[in-house]
């Protein structure tokens, strides 16, 4: 089994948005900022990249979205302080989390991630075959 790097991604994104929520409580504002500011240029980034490269347009909306979230989340981390800055990055990181969750769950929904394979093994017969499963 194979893991689709749309999985893979928006887990990477929804944990770092859970970092983000905790670091925004947890330290004070200039070091949440800073923290805020690496990771969303890290998620913008790949978010970006993956948007692009993208062949279907969902994923495309889906991570196009976020990376644009997080861009906005950069520019706030650089733009205010204090208290303020302290909100922005938690309400941010909500909402990079709710948009990876969201694309996500479309992306399981898809009637496309249903697989059905049937083997036929030669020299067994239908009942051996049933027994078998």
């Amino acid at each position: 089994m194979r893991l689709s790097s749309r999985f893979i991604l928006d887990n990477l994104f929804l944990l770092a948005a859970a970092f983000l929520v905790v670091a925004s409580m947890t330290w004070s504002a200039g070091v949440a900022g800073w923290i805020a500011f690496g990771v969303s240029a890290g998620i913008t980034v790949i978010a970006g990249i993956s948007a692009v490269l993208a062949e279907k347009n969902a994923r495309k909306l889906g991570h196009g979205l976020i990376g644009l979230v997080a861009l906005w989340s950069l520019v706030a981390a650089l733009a205010f302080s204090g208290t303020l800055l302290t909100w922005l990055v938690f309400a941010d990181a909500v909402a990079v989390g709710v948009l990876a969750l969201a694309d996500l769950t479309a992306h399981e929904a898809t009637t496309e991630k249903v697989v059905h394979q049937l083997v036929v093994h030669e020299g067994t017969t239908a009942a051996g075959q049933r027994a078998a499963a």
